[in-house]
């Protein structure tokens, strides 16, 4: 299926999906999420260091719902966000 990932590998994987409890799946889903996030706040403190955590609160909603949600949740972005 995955070009860089070995068919016995995968069988692995596949196995785990398939066999793991519903709690294990979700524990290890939220800690992708937690990591998604982490990487995407990094990247945001790079773009604008003179940003505040409320800012970079409010340009990681741009992220991770789109601008038009994201307005109508928390208000418009903050006139200078650099």
């Amino acid at each position: 299926m995955n070009r860089d990932t070995t068919p016995e590998t995968e069988e692995i994987i596949f196995d785990f999906w398939r066999t793991a409890p519903a709690w294990k799946k979700m524990a290890l889903l939220n800690q992708m999420n937690r990591a998604a996030r982490e990487l995407a706040l990094t990247g945001l403190r790079r773009r604008h260091p003179n940003a505040s955590p409320e800012e970079l609160h409010r340009l990681l909603a741009d992220l991770l719902l789109g601008s038009d949600l994201a307005a109508t949740a928390f208000g418009p972005l903050p006139a200078k966000h650099d």
